[in-house]
């Protein structure tokens, strides 16, 4: 963001706010790319073999934990974005489906 302002001409003390000077150079914010990028390392795992070591490592069961709120994992997350993008797991098989789904590019 510090690049985006300078190339701007835009200091912290002109108070603009960062989703307006990210939109007038038309880039996606940093969020919606994590998730990009997130979702296409997760179809890189899923369209592995079942016995790969990778794949057998995500159905592995969690042990039950003690009282508080549970740690973020990152199966929970992908599962969250795919559910946040109504995406099904199994579009993962057809790459190009799989990328039309999950790529998103820089509003221009």
């Amino acid at each position: 963001m510090r690049m985006l302002r300078w190339s701007a001409g835009v200091t912290r003390l002109d108070k603009i706010k960062n989703e307006y000077v990210r939109g007038s150079y038309g880039i996606t914010p940093i969020v919606h790319k994590l998730q990009g990028k997130r979702l296409r390392w997760y179809g890189h795992v899923i369209r592995r073999p079942a016995d790969h070591m990778v794949r057998v490592a995500l159905d592995i069961p969690t042990t039950k934990r003690g009282r508080g709120r549970p740690p973020v994992t990152w199966l929970t997350t992908v599962q969250n974005v795919l559910k946040l993008n109504d995406i099904n797991a199994e579009t993962a098989q057809n790459r190009l489906e799989w990328r039309k789904r999950t790529r998103r590019a820089d509003p221009r």
